[in-house]
């Protein structure tokens, strides 16, 4: 009986060991140089279907592709690319094309995304399956005394939103604005107190009840820039629709009424991050070090792709150096 149940394991052992090699007759790797046009392809398509799950704070421009891993089997090929994303100036509503959008400068406090994605070609269109990532404050070139992220529910700040917002709307006596969304929140501590520059979205707002109610129109939207203090401050707000700037510089403004109902959702967060993951299946494929939370989202449904167990067979067996290169936006 011994032997029979040898026997079995050897069968077993000799059946693993061949569906691992026709595992590994099947799946190709390649390693494209990042600087390539396939490599820049599938960088900017993850780039864009990332900004298109992102629906608060700020769009995200590709920096630099850190590693890519292409899987080529009968059924297709899937990517499995490391990218870093900057954020720029352009919110997620302005119509704004993102390559005309300018990346924060890491002195002024940037914003970095680290993404690792997995797409899959499918009809020669790159579509992404899965993704995880992590986004941060940048650590480098930060100086002593510049100014600093705050939370987005900071309570000093916010109240300096407000009143920059009550100063704007007394300029435009034809139109009240009231507050859609806080997008940025910092300050720099100076001789005469704390000198705050804030960015804000803005919506036009029916008030002939109280309290005013917001526009649907997404026409009517645009980003404010405040800064100072309460007691002395300017505002430049940038509607999206016109693209028409208004400039105002005030003293001791007048009282604001505003909708704050659309502030941050989490305590103490300093900044809008990307979505942080959808790999219901994929988990395999995607490094630890990107995945920020447990939250899944909900993304359009595409081809069927190689599973995570043909693909970590694979990865086991050619284990290549990972390559770092730039990408210039």
């Amino acid at each position: 009986m011994c032997l029979g149940l040898r026997k079995m394991n050897f069968l077993r052992t000799v059946v693993a060991l061949g569906i691992l090699v026709a595992v590994q007759a099947r799946v190709n790797v390649r390693r494209p140089l990042c600087e390539s046009a396939e490599a820049e392809e599938a960088a900017v398509a993850a780039q864009d279907f990332l900004n298109a799950q992102h629906t608060h704070g700020y769009k995200y421009v590709l920096n630099r592709i850190e590693d890519i891993k292409v899987y080529s089997m009968p059924e297709g090929e899937s990517y499995v690319l490391e990218i870093d994303l900057l954020e720029t100036y352009c919110h997620v509503l302005d119509p704004t094309p993102l390559a005309n959008c300018t990346a924060r400068p890491k002195h002024l406090t940037a914003v970095e995304g680290d993404c690792d994605v997995v797409l899959k070609r499918v009809g020669g269109i790159l579509t992404v399956t899965a993704f995880k990532c992590k986004t941060e404050v940048s650590k480098e070139d930060i100086c002593l005394g510049c100014p600093s992220l705050l939370p987005l529910n900071d309570t000093a700040a916010v109240d300096f939103v407000e009143t920059s917002l009550g100063t704007f709307n007394n300029i435009t006596a034809n139109e009240t604005f009231v507050l859609l969304e806080v997008g940025r929140l910092s300050s720099q501590l100076l001789s005469g107190g704390h000198f705050y520059t804030v960015e804000y979205i803005v919506v036009e707002a029916n008030c002939t009840d109280d309290p005013c109610t917001p526009s649907n129109d997404v026409t009517a939207r645009g980003l404010c820039i405040a800064k100072g203090s309460n007691a002395r401050h300017s505002v430049d707000c940038k509607m999206f629709a016109t693209l028409v700037k208004h400039t105002a510089d005030a003293v001791s403004p007048p009282a604001v009424h505003a909708h704050t109902g659309s502030l941050s959702r989490k305590q103490g967060l300093k900044h809008h991050s990307l979505t942080s993951r959808h790999d219901p299946e994929l988990t395999g494929l995607l490094s630890a070090e990107s995945a920020e939370s447990a939250e899944i989202v909900p993304v359009a449904p595409a081809s069927p792709v190689p599973t995570a167990v043909d693909l970590r067979s694979k990865m086991a067996v050619k284990d290549e150096i990972m390559l770092s290169c730039i990408f210039i936006v």
